[in-house]
């Protein structure tokens, strides 16, 4: 569905995210929605229980919304978190213990991301990072694939991710996506600073 060969990664992300738009306006998108849905849900049923905190996304410009089974993950035991991540000055992320119903703020970038001094919510390093992607991409080397994601270029994930997979090396980062944005070699390729992903989930499955 991607045909954006040799054009440059702000006119590659700008094209991704007016497909992504139509897309989310088929008809056929409640079905694929509610797949990945579902598959969310047995990852938090398989794995989930080894995980304590959960950061996730608040959704913009027609992301998945992953809310509502995160949330029953974590109403399910008491002893279980999850974060919104906040924009730092510095281009890092802070991930805050995030509840239903929390007053949020916007960011610059239009955001809505926890109230930094809210001493009710303190910073959490979470188990496991759920991200959106705006394209991603797949490339195997000595018979192992690595998922790679192509975000909304600040930089923010990798330096992060950076960070908190030196605290925590068995962190799971996972890319939240669509098939059609597979994009190829000749449209996009990792950088040496891009941080990998631990897992891919579109409505083909989750990939690792």
């Amino acid at each position: 569905m991607v045909d954006m060969h040799g054009n440059s990664p702000k006119s590659l992300r700008q094209e991704l995210l007016k497909q992504r738009k139509e897309f989310a306006a088929k008809s056929a998108f409640p079905q694929i929605r509610e797949k990945l849905i579902s598959t969310i849900q047995e990852f938090l049923t398989s794995e989930g229980k080894a995980l304590r905190a959960i950061a996730l996304y608040w959704p913009i410009q027609d992301e998945l919304d992953i809310r509502a089974p995160l949330l029953s993950w974590a109403s399910s035991d008491k002893g279980r978190r999850l974060a919104l991540p906040y924009a730092r000055p510095d281009k890092h992320l802070d991930f805050f213990e995030w509840r239903d119903g929390d007053s949020l703020i916007p960011s610059k970038h239009g955001v809505l991301e926890p109230i930094p001094n809210n001493e009710s919510r303190p910073i959490l390093d979470p188990d496991c990072i759920f991200i959106p992607c705006v394209g991603w991409s797949g490339s195997t080397a000595n018979g192992k694939t690595h998922y790679w994601r192509l975000g909304y270029g600040g930089g923010y994930f990798d330096r992060t991710l950076s960070e908190l997979r030196k605290k925590n090396p068995k962190l799971i980062c996972i890319g939240i996506g669509f098939d059609w944005q597979k994009l190829d070699d000749a449209q996009w390729s990792a950088q040496t600073h891009d941080e990998p992903l631990d897992m891919l989930l579109t409505e083909s499955g989750l990939l690792r």
